[in-house]
């Protein structure tokens, strides 16, 4: 079974919360998910980050990009960007650009935010551009699914999102959580297609 790798950085768990939903949409889709994480970056670069994760997904390794049928990023919003940790991770895979190891595959993209005018829909376009340079197929989500139409916090045709408060205390919402499923769906489905 075809698998999609599922990466994303997540502060607080609001971004982990919606891969879940990711790789639930992914299962759906027919492929098996791969959910992984990056390690926090530091000022300091002496510090590192443990090998193993405490808690949730294991780091990613830049075999996992090789070994995956399709890719969906997820980020954090700052200040309308992704988040450092993903864009660290991102700089680091000139190897992978040079070799085309995403090259056609399927691609996509989810965020949260602390406001509903957080920069939802910047932030899904700067995890875009590098997908964009490295020859991936982007997905995103077409206005044919209803949730797009219902929502009242997150979810966008570029890619899923939520909006967790201030305080990221705010839980996913029913249409978020049936977007990001559709999105993961999106990209199985035609990471499929492609294969056969």
């Amino acid at each position: 079974m075809p698998e999609i790798l599922v990466l994303y950085y997540s502060r607080g768990g609001s971004v982990a919360q919606l891969a879940r939903q990711v790789a639930r949409g992914v299962e759906e889709g027919g492929c098996g998910a791969r959910l992984r994480t990056v390690p926090a970056v530091a000022p300091v670069t002496q510090v590192a980050a443990p090998a193993v994760p405490e808690q949730g997904a294991p780091y990613v390794h830049h075999a996992d990009l090789a070994e995956c049928a399709g890719l969906i990023l997820g980020s954090p919003t700052r200040f309308g960007n992704m988040a450092a940790p993903l864009k660290h991770f991102l700089d680091g895979t000139g190897a992978e650009w040079v070799s085309g190891t995403l090259v056609g595959k399927p691609a996509a993209c989810f965020t949260s935010t602390g406001t509903m005018h957080g920069g939802q829909e910047s932030t899904l376009l700067t995890m875009m551009l590098p997908l964009l340079h490295h020859g991936a197929l982007l997905v995103g989500i077409p206005f044919t699914e209803p949730g797009l139409h219902a929502t009242r916090s997150g979810g966008t045709p570029y890619g899923a999102s939520h909006v967790a408060g201030d305080d990221d205390a705010l839980p996913l919402t029913e249409d978020e959580k049936l977007l990001a499923r559709a999105l993961g769906r999106r990209v199985a489905e035609t990471a499929r297609k492609l294969a056969s």
